[in-house]
């Protein structure tokens, strides 16, 4: 079966990729058809993450497994769209390059049968140009505490001081 998915880049203007590729390729696979078709060298670390409908991330699915001891970190080469992307969960989020973290929003849009003589992975429909830097990202909300400001007492902030 062919998956045919939406690649959206989180930003404000409209940036997106529409691909299609077989559903029994690995997401490394899927992750390089990506970065070709958004432009990348494709030489930086990269994960998948499992979401739910409201994109709140889950799982993650990585390029290499960093940790020095072995972890059970599920990986790109050893899982298939076909395992992770379904209609019943057609959300993924991807994101390459960890210094910049360039994110996107991949949907699962349809399934097809594959056409003899198509070649796969293969870009259907490509909006908008990629940035010269990523969107800039805001992950925390302002501060409930000002850090400058000097304590008089340190009962009433909300730690033990025995924690280490």
């Amino acid at each position: 079966m062919i998956y045919k998915i939406r690649v959206i880049l989180d930003t404000e203007e409209d940036i997106f990729r529409d691909l299609e590729i077989e559903d029994s390729n690995s997401l490394e696979e899927f992750h390089n058809a990506i970065t070709q078709a958004f432009g990348f060298m494709g030489n930086e670390m990269a994960s998948f993450y499992t979401c739910d409908s409201e994109w709140n991330q889950d799982e993650e699915i990585a390029l290499f497994d960093m940790s020095e001891s072995g972890s059970n970190v599920r990986l790109m080469n050893e899982t298939f769209l076909t395992d992770i992307l379904t209609e019943e969960q057609p959300k993924l989020i991807y994101v390459y390059d960890f210094m910049s973290m360039w994110t996107f929003f991949v949907e699962l849009a349809d399934i097809e049968e594959k056409e003899d003589g198509r070649v796969y992975p293969n870009v259907l429909f490509s909006f908008g140009e990629l940035p010269d830097s990523p969107p800039e990202k805001s992950f925390e909300s302002k501060p409930s505490v000002d850090f400058d400001e000097n304590f008089e007492n340190y009962d009433d902030l909300d730690f033990d001081e025995n924690w280490n």
